[in-house]
Order: structure tokens, then sequence, then C-alpha cells
């Protein structure tokens, strides 16, 4: 990498200077967006420089050419020519193949770019396909998540991000895929990373987990081990399932009555959120000895959510019961159960 201003940024950052980089990397300028395109270069840079701190020789180790072209092509699937109906990787690959092919690019070439591409959120099989596959990967993850930035060289991000600036690069691009996605949801299935975008950004539900799958697949398989615990089939349940659990010191199972983003007040004062944090202070209350007792007061269904009020007296935790009137919103799940998504004992 040279820093003469003079210079392109192609120059600047010692780009690999064929007919075919050249191409690629002015198709790419042209078709996809600033944040995606400086993303696209950067990744191929973090990729040169795993594969030398791995001691790997461009053209005798891997192809340096087909490592850039990768690279910089990965995410032309959220282009507008890229953009198909199959997921954004799987569009992109076909869009960067047609495009080689009409630069004369060999099929054996073609196939290894298109495992790069296609595989490049593909966590645990992309390093298995080869050197170009593995080194894609890994310069696209550094660039995004930080994966290895500690092994580059010192100074090397700071001097590629003055050229190629980031443009809040990780959120720009997940709100590119999410609106591709809620254009043409087929394009994230449930059990890709489209997929897992699109869950985050509809109502809760809405969007099918693997559980909410198998449980439509017409099989009749039944939960066991773990999964084999009872859901709350009504709102009143719930309250008896939680009395259960805690006596038998199942967190896992107090745990399966809230929403992965639930609240949860455990004393006054105190604001939890996240099965995270939850499972944390449900366990300190198992290994305190706690009790509960809950005598329902009252309860407003509205379809899918209910709003319930119960009269709860907790021992074990103090040298006195503590006697409050619980505010818990409940919401029915996909698979029918219903769980907390706000539980506040102290909420009065």
């Amino acid at each position: 990498m040279t820093t003469d201003a003079h210079l392109s940024v192609f120059e600047q950052l010692s780009l690999p200077d064929t007919t075919l980089t050249r191409d690629t990397y002015g198709y790419a300028a042209q078709a996809t967006p600033s944040f995606v395109f400086h993303h696209s270069v950067r990744s191929y840079v973090y990729a040169r420089a795993h594969a030398q701190n791995q001691g790997l020789r461009a053209g005798t180790d891997y192809d340096d050419e087909l490592l850039f072209v990768a690279c910089v092509l990965h995410d032309i699937g959220l282009s507008d020519e890229g953009n198909g109906d199959q997921r954004f990787e799987v569009d992109g690959v076909d869009t960067a193949a047609a495009f080689l092919r009409k630069h004369g690019v060999e099929e054996r070439r073609i196939a290894i770019a298109w495992d790069a591409i296609a595989l490049h959120t593909s966590d645990g099989i992309a390093p298995r396909k080869g050197t170009e596959v593995a080194l894609t990967q890994a310069g696209i993850g550094t660039d995004i998540l930080g994966v290895q930035r500690e092994s580059l060289p010192p100074g090397l991000a700071d001097e590629v991000h003055a050229l190629l600036p980031r443009q809040d690069l990780a959120y720009a691009l997940s709100d590119a895929i999410i609106a591709q996605a809620e254009t043409k949801p087929h394009k994230a299935s449930p059990l890709t990373f489209p997929g897992d975008l699109l869950r985050r950004h509809l109502p809760y539900g809405a969007h099918p987990s693997w559980y909410d799958l198998i449980g439509v697949a017409g099989w009749g398989d039944k939960p066991v081990g773990v999964t084999a615990r009872r859901r709350a089939e009504t709102p009143e349940q719930v309250g008896v399932l939680f009395m259960e659990y805690l006596e038998a010191g199942d967190t896992e199972g107090l745990l399966s009555l809230y929403e992965p983003n639930a609240h949860f007040a455990p004393t006054p004062g105190t604001h939890l959120v996240g099965r995270d944090a939850i499972r944390e202070s449900l366990q300190q209350m198992i290994d305190r000895g706690a009790r509960l007792k809950l005598e329902l007061l009252d309860i407003r269904q509205v379809g899918d959510i209910a709003l319930v009020s119960n009269n709860a007296t907790l021992t074990g935790v103090g040298p006195e019961p503590l006697i409050s009137t619980t505010t818990e919103i409940l919401r029915r799940q996909p698979n029918g159960g219903w769980v907390h998504v706000v539980d506040d004992p102290f909420f009065s």
C-alpha cells in the first residue's frame, strides 16, 4: 500500500492489476452503493493480509486475481441488477458468474468464485472449501464483525478506512438485506442469515422459527428431552407452571415462560431485559430456595395478548415473605403456548 495521494485508490492499495480486476472494480463501483463497494474492496485487502499472516504466497498458494474478484463481487446480490428471487448470496453469485463468463473466465475458476460468494455467510463450511473460499470469508468477517482484526498489520485498518470510509457498514448492509427481504420475503427463508435478520423486523412470531416449522411438518413428532416441558395452553397456566418449575429448581423451565426480549422485575427497583439476565436472576432465586404462591386476581385477554394480575407471596429470599400484586403481560406464541412479555410484581 502506498500513500501517494496522486495515485488512484486502486493503485494506493496495490490491488492486483489485471484487465479482469480493473473491470471487476469498475463494475462493482458502478453497480453497488458506496458502502457496499467500499466494504467489498476492504474485504479483499484484509483477506490478502490474512494470507500473508498465514505465510501464503499469491500466485503460488492461492489465485490472487480470483480472491480479488470473489471479494469485490461477494455482495453484488444487493445491487439492483443482482436482486433476483433467491437469497442475496445466491442471486449475487449467479450475477457474478454471468459477469465472469462474459469476461472469458474458465468454468473451473468460476466454480471456486461461486463457492466463495455463495458461502461467505456460512460459518464452518467456507473454511473447508479451499484457500480462496476461506480467505474470502475471513476478509469479509474481519470487515463486518472484526473477526481476526487483531492479526492485521498495525495501522492497516486506519489507512484503508481513510481511503474507503465505513459509512456504518454493518448496519447499512443489514438494512439493505432487510429492504430486499421485506419486498420479497422468499429471499429470506426462516433458516438463513437473511431470514434471521428479517425475523427481527417483523411482529414477534410472524416469521417462523425452527420449532414452528417442525410443529407444522405434519409428521406428529412430539418434544423429547429438554424440549418436552409442558407449555402454558392458557394465560392462567403460566402462573401454575412458574410455581411448579420454581419448586422443581428447573431454571430452563422457568426461562421457557419468557420471550427472548422479555422484561422482568425480580425485586422492587430492579428491571431486567432479555433471557440471559432473567436466567441469572431466576437461578439466584432457585439457589436461595425461593417458593412462590400465586392467586389469580384478574385477567384481560384480547386476541393473542393477555394482561394478568396475581396476588403473589414469595418466601425464601428474606427474613419475611415478600407480598405483592403482579402486573404481567403475556403473549401467545406461534406454537400456541403463552409466555411473559412483561413480568413485574412491583409495577403498582
